[in-house]
Parts: structure tokens; C-alpha cells; sequence
């Protein structure tokens, strides 16, 4: 089927606009999910939970989202946190740039905001972490600004509701989905309406098996009148993900544990470890363990018995972890490729933010 103009896509949607909205809201309002960012709306709880739900399911953002709205109830106490106990509440929810940006975000807003969130898109921008979706979102569900938003969910809903057979990753692709949720963003309810778009692509117009017969906008769905659905939207194929072999040295001197934390810029910035780091090709992973160490942290170690071995997977490579118990023999431990060092006991360990691999290695540390 030969692909749709933009143009004639415009021609085609501008009647359906004012029912799709009316539509939507009505079934949001009877359907919506009782979410706790929902309930006593602030524009600092809509600010977290739409960083958290960022590439995050809400299932899983629901315990991360109220612990950390108990720990830092405003945004000044976000500000005046330390960076690792902010990390540390993040733990386990991945894409820690987030969080760092979130930190930082806060001790913006307090000293150039007074303390408040800016409530215009030209100004939300500028704040770190803010990009052009969470920016409408924001703008929209806390400030009732007409913004539109494109996140997963939205973008297959449009890909269906108008029938879109080009890749939502192309740029030209992009545009003409943003040019769509522009058009369609209600004017005196924009943030009930964004919330409706999402909640319809999560709940019923699903990735697999769209649950058609139960959607709300069924009878101005293009693809369902094509019988398109499973087709759109269109999906690059996936690349096989690179997988690297890592080693690290659980290295005790005495009682304690040398850990470090991962310089800011890096992936995984900010959070502790064990010292380690990618293994070469031919090289034993023992004789590995104590090249990374000293690499790291400038000690030489004597390497042990393997402890366990980790496998885990990111969002754009696979690892291996190979995790090995080590005994300090000489030198000052210094922060040589990384941001900081510490000696710490065992039962410490839990009081510091490890990235998910290095937390697997924790039961046999224990078990020792």
C-alpha cells in the first residue's frame, strides 16, 4: 500500500479531530487508573513520575515513585539530598542519567525558580533531564498548557488511529507524528487528553494483540478499517546486541571492601562497584582481575577463587561478569579511573547505589 502523504493525511484527519477528542476524554474519565502520581496533583510529583516513566513501565515505577516522593517530599529536600542517597533511592530502576539529571534538575530550580517549576514549554526546556516529550507532558498535565507529546504508547495509537506506514524512528516520520499530537492536543483540557492518549496505548491499543472490540475510537481507526492493527506500527528490525566479558576483584583488606564509584560522564555514573572492567582477548581472567584493579584504583591484589558469574542485560549491550575474591597486597588505593574509593565493611555494602550486576554478586559475599 502505497504510503500517505502528510498533506493528504492533514485533509483527512481535521473533521475526525473534535470527536476523537470528545471520545477520548469521556472514556479517559470513566477509565482512567487510580496512579499515585494522580492523587493531589503537584507539578513536582508529575515533574518525578514522568522521569521515572521514562522507558519505564508504570508497574514498575509505582514503588520506585513513592518511596521517593516519601524520602524527598519537595523539591528543596531533592536538592539538598546528596547525590548518592538519590542514587541510592533509584537503585534498581535503571537509566540512572535520569536520576542525576533529576538532582541537578532540583538544585536549578531552587536557585533560579525560587523553588517552583517553570510552567511554560520555553522554560521547562531548560531545565536538565526536560526533553521535548517530558516538556509537553509536563506542561500539559501540570500546568494545563495545550502541548503535545509523543511517547511510545502515543506513537502507536497515531500510527493506527491515522493509518502511518513510514518508521516512527525516521526523522520525517517523527515530524509528521509530532505535527498529528499537535493538531489533536485539546486546547482547554490538554492534560487530560496526553493522559487519555497514553492510557489508551497502554491499556488497550496495545503492542500485541490490540484489544480492538474494547477501543473507544474503533469506528475512526484506520488501520482497523484496513485491518492493519498488527502491522503498525512499523518496526525495525532489532540488531543483535554486543555482549562484552567483564571481571571484577572483590578485594578485601582485613574486614573491608574496596568499592568505587563510576565517573559521572560514564554510563553508570555516579553509582559504586567492585573494580573491574572489560577482559582482552587471550587474557586469563585472573591475570584480567589484577590488571583492571590496578588500572583503577593503583593497588596490586592477589586474585582468588571466581565467586560467581553474572549475566545481565542493558538496554544496548549484553555482559558477562566474572566476579572474583581478591586480597589487597600493596599500594595506596587511589581513584585513578574513577570518581572516588572506599573501604567498606560487608553489612555497608547495601548503603550504596550498585549498578544491577554488581548487586547480584552481593548473596556470595554474604555467604563467605
Amino acid at each position: 500500500m502505497a504510503k500517505r502523504s502528510i498533506k493528504s493525511q492533514k485533509c483527512g484527519r481535521d473533521a475526525r479531530v473534535p470527536s476523537i477528542q470528545q471520545i477520548l476524554l469521556k472514556w479517559f474519565r470513566a477509565n482512567a487508573r487510580d496512579l499515585p502520581w494522580r492523587q493531589g496533583r503537584t507539578p513536582y510529583a508529575v515533574w518525578v513520575s514522568e522521569i521515572m516513566l521514562q522507558q519505564t513501565q508504570v508497574a514498575t515505577v509505582i514503588p520506585y515513585f513513592n518511596r521517593f516522593m516519601k524520602r524527598f517530599p519537595t523539591v528543596e529536600k531533592l536538592a539538598r539530598a546528596k547525590q548518592d542517597t538519590v542514587l541510592k533511592h533509584w537503585e534498581g530502576l535503571g537509566y540512572y542519567s535520569r536520576g542525576r539529571n533529576l538532582h541537578k534538575a532540583a538544585k536549578l530550580i531552587v536557585s533560579d525558580y525560587g523553588g517552583q517549576l517553570p510552567d511554560t514549554v520555553e522554560e521547562l526546556k531548560k531545565i536538565p533531564g526536560i526533553g521535548r516529550y517530558t516538556t509537553g507532558a509536563i506542561a500539559s498535565i501540570a500546568f494545563n498548557r495545550p502541548a503535545p507529546i509523543l511517547d511510545g504508547n502515543v506513537i502507536r495509537v497515531l500510527c493506527r488511529l491515522f493509518c502511518i506506514d513510514g518508521n516512527p524512528k525516521e526523522d520525517a516520520t517523527k515530524k509528521q507524528l509530532w505535527e498529528l499530537a499537535d493538531t489533536l492536543v485539546h486546547t482547554q483540557h490538554p492534560g487530560d487528553f496526553n493522559e487519555a492518549m497514553m492510557e489508551l496505548g497502554a491499556m488497550v491499543c496495545t503492542p500485541q494483540n490490540p484489544q480492538c472490540p474494547k477501543c473507544p475510537l474503533r469506528n475512526q481507526c484506520d488501520a482497523k478499517k484496513q485491518g492493519r492493527q498488527h502491522e503498525l506500527p512499523v518496526r525495525q528490525k532489532q540488531k543483535a546486541l554486543p555482549h562484552y566479558t567483564i571481571v571484577v576483584g572483590v578485594v578485601y583488606k582485613g574486614d573491608r571492601i574496596l568499592i568505587d564509584k563510576r565517573r559521572q560522564n560514564a554510563l553508570l555514573g555516579g553509582l559504586w562497584e567492585f573494580p573491574g572492567g572489560k577482559k582482552k582477548s587471550g587474557e586469563s581472567f585472573k591475570a584480567a582481575v589484577a590488571r583492571e584493579v590496578k588500572e583503577e584504583t593503583g593497588i596490586e591484589v592477589t586474585v582468588g577463587k571466581r565467586l560467581c558469574i553474572v549475566k545481565h542485560t542493558y538496554s544496548h549491550f549484553k555482559i558477562t561478569l566474572h566476579a572474583y575474591l581478591c586480597e589487597y597486597k600493596r599500594g595506596i588505593a587511589k581513584p585513578l579511573a574513577c570518581d572516588a574509593i572506599k573501604w567498606v565493611t560487608p553489612k555497608d555494602l547495601k548503603k550504596y547505589a550498585f549498578p544491577a550486576a554488581n548487586l547480584k554478586i552481593f548473596p556470595k559475599i554474604y555467604n563467605l
